[in-house]
Protein backbone atom coordinates (compact mmCIF):
# COMPACT_ATOMS: atom_id res chain seq x y z
CA UNK A 1 0.00 0.00 0.00
CA UNK A 2 1.53 3.12 -1.07
CA UNK A 3 1.04 6.10 1.30
CA UNK A 4 2.23 8.89 -0.77
CA UNK A 5 -1.20 10.49 -1.74
CA UNK A 6 -1.35 10.75 2.25
CA UNK A 7 1.67 12.64 2.77
CA UNK A 8 0.93 14.64 -0.12
CA UNK A 9 -2.65 15.81 1.34
CA UNK A 10 -0.98 15.94 4.84
CA UNK A 11 1.81 18.31 3.01
CA UNK A 12 -0.98 20.46 1.92
CA UNK A 13 -3.43 20.48 4.69
CA UNK A 14 -4.38 23.25 7.21
CA UNK A 15 -2.89 21.61 10.04
CA UNK A 16 0.67 21.32 7.84
CA UNK A 17 -0.10 25.43 7.19
CA UNK A 18 -0.51 25.43 10.72
CA UNK A 19 2.33 24.09 11.50
CA UNK A 20 4.79 25.78 9.38
CA UNK A 21 3.59 29.37 9.85
CA UNK A 22 3.49 29.37 13.69
CA UNK A 23 6.95 28.66 14.92
CA UNK A 24 5.41 29.24 18.72
CA UNK A 25 2.45 26.26 18.78
CA UNK A 26 4.96 24.43 16.89
CA UNK A 27 7.43 24.48 19.42
CA UNK A 28 5.07 24.07 22.13
CA UNK A 29 3.55 20.80 19.96
CA UNK A 30 7.38 19.27 20.02
CA UNK A 31 7.26 20.17 24.12
CA UNK A 32 4.30 17.92 24.60
CA UNK A 33 5.74 15.50 22.34
CA UNK A 34 9.32 15.09 23.80
CA UNK A 35 7.48 15.14 27.60
CA UNK A 36 4.85 12.60 26.23
CA UNK A 37 8.13 10.35 24.86
CA UNK A 38 9.41 10.85 28.44
CA UNK A 39 6.33 9.79 30.10
CA UNK A 40 6.00 6.52 27.88
CA UNK A 41 9.67 5.55 28.03
CA UNK A 42 9.56 6.16 32.25
CA UNK A 43 6.72 3.53 32.11
CA UNK A 44 8.14 0.99 30.11
CA UNK A 45 11.08 1.53 32.17
CA UNK A 46 9.47 1.70 35.36
CA UNK A 47 7.91 -1.65 35.00
CA UNK A 48 10.50 -3.23 32.73
CA UNK A 49 13.09 -2.93 35.48
CA UNK A 50 10.66 -4.10 37.82
CA UNK A 51 10.05 -7.25 35.86
CA UNK A 52 14.01 -7.46 35.46
CA UNK A 53 13.71 -8.00 39.51
CA UNK A 54 16.14 -4.61 39.65
CA UNK A 55 13.94 -2.32 41.17
CA UNK A 56 10.57 -1.43 42.94
CA UNK A 57 10.91 -5.00 44.28
CA UNK A 58 8.54 -4.37 47.18
CA UNK A 59 5.53 -3.08 45.10
CA UNK A 60 3.44 -5.69 43.53
CA UNK A 61 3.59 -6.24 39.64
CA UNK A 62 0.10 -6.49 39.54
CA UNK A 63 -0.40 -2.59 40.81
CA UNK A 64 2.49 -1.18 39.00
CA UNK A 65 1.32 -2.86 35.86
CA UNK A 66 -1.75 -1.10 36.80
CA UNK A 67 -0.12 2.67 37.47
CA UNK A 68 2.09 2.26 34.70
CA UNK A 69 -0.32 1.02 31.84
CA UNK A 70 -2.68 4.13 32.63
CA UNK A 71 0.09 6.54 32.56
CA UNK A 72 1.12 4.72 29.32
CA UNK A 73 -2.04 4.92 27.44
CA UNK A 74 -2.41 8.35 27.81
CA UNK A 75 1.37 9.01 27.13
CA UNK A 76 0.80 6.79 23.77
CA UNK A 77 -2.15 8.78 22.40
CA UNK A 78 -0.31 12.37 23.12
CA UNK A 79 2.54 10.90 21.15
CA UNK A 80 0.09 10.07 18.67
CA UNK A 81 -1.78 13.28 18.23
CA UNK A 82 1.80 15.33 18.35
CA UNK A 83 3.39 13.22 15.91
CA UNK A 84 1.21 14.13 13.65
CA UNK A 85 1.26 17.62 14.08
CA UNK A 86 4.76 17.74 13.71
CA UNK A 87 4.76 15.37 10.47
CA UNK A 88 2.49 17.41 8.57
CA UNK A 89 5.16 20.04 8.59
CA UNK A 90 7.72 17.87 7.06
CA UNK A 91 5.23 15.25 5.36
CA UNK A 92 7.23 15.18 1.86
CA UNK A 93 10.48 15.13 3.50
CA UNK A 94 9.95 12.27 6.19
CA UNK A 95 8.32 10.30 3.27
CA UNK A 96 11.50 9.57 1.58
CA UNK A 97 13.17 9.44 4.84
CA UNK A 98 13.76 5.48 5.50
CA UNK A 99 14.29 5.98 9.29
CA UNK A 100 10.97 7.24 9.99
CA UNK A 101 9.79 4.23 8.42
CA UNK A 102 12.02 2.50 10.45
CA UNK A 103 10.40 4.60 13.80
CA UNK A 104 6.99 3.90 12.25
CA UNK A 105 7.49 -0.18 12.20
CA UNK A 106 9.34 -0.08 15.20
CA UNK A 107 6.29 1.65 16.96
CA UNK A 108 3.86 -0.68 15.73
CA UNK A 109 5.46 -3.16 16.70
CA UNK A 110 5.68 -1.76 20.60
CA UNK A 111 2.07 -1.10 20.15
CA UNK A 112 1.28 -4.90 19.31
CA UNK A 113 3.90 -5.80 21.72
CA UNK A 114 2.38 -4.17 24.08
CA UNK A 115 -1.57 -4.73 23.84
CA UNK A 116 -1.39 -7.81 22.40
CA UNK A 117 1.31 -10.37 24.36
CA UNK A 118 2.59 -8.23 27.68
CA UNK A 119 -0.73 -6.86 28.86
CA UNK A 120 -2.80 -10.54 28.53
CA UNK A 121 0.85 -12.37 29.98
CA UNK A 122 0.92 -9.37 32.84
CA UNK A 123 -3.15 -9.17 33.58
CA UNK A 124 -2.62 -12.81 35.06
CA UNK A 125 -0.79 -12.03 37.20
CA UNK A 126 3.08 -11.21 37.18
CA UNK A 127 3.58 -13.64 40.23
CA UNK A 128 1.45 -16.69 38.61
CA UNK A 129 4.41 -16.42 35.54
CA UNK A 130 7.50 -17.87 35.76
CA UNK A 131 10.82 -15.73 36.67
CA UNK A 132 11.97 -15.92 33.21
CA UNK A 133 8.68 -15.28 31.58
CA UNK A 134 8.67 -11.77 32.80
CA UNK A 135 12.26 -11.60 32.12
CA UNK A 136 12.22 -12.21 28.58
CA UNK A 137 8.73 -9.99 28.53
CA UNK A 138 11.02 -7.15 29.73
CA UNK A 139 14.18 -7.69 27.62
CA UNK A 140 12.08 -8.22 24.64
CA UNK A 141 9.80 -4.76 25.38
CA UNK A 142 13.07 -2.88 26.08
CA UNK A 143 14.60 -3.86 22.88
CA UNK A 144 11.13 -3.14 20.83
CA UNK A 145 11.35 0.72 22.80
CA UNK A 146 14.75 1.16 22.12
CA UNK A 147 14.63 0.36 18.22
CA UNK A 148 11.68 3.32 18.41
CA UNK A 149 13.30 5.63 20.20
CA UNK A 150 16.88 5.07 18.71
CA UNK A 151 15.32 5.33 15.26
CA UNK A 152 13.43 8.41 16.01
CA UNK A 153 16.26 10.25 17.19
CA UNK A 154 17.85 9.49 13.49
CA UNK A 155 15.56 10.77 11.76
CA UNK A 156 17.06 14.30 12.51
CA UNK A 157 20.20 13.37 11.07
CA UNK A 158 19.01 11.35 7.73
Amino acid sequence: MDLLPFFQWLDGSWLASLAKANGGVFATVQMVHLVSLAVLGGMVLVLDLRLLGVTLNDIPVERLVYYTHRWFDAALVALVATGVFMSAAVAMKLYYNEMFWAKMSALIVGVVFVYAIERPLLRQGGLVLQTATLRLLALSSLAVWFTVAAAGRWIGFS
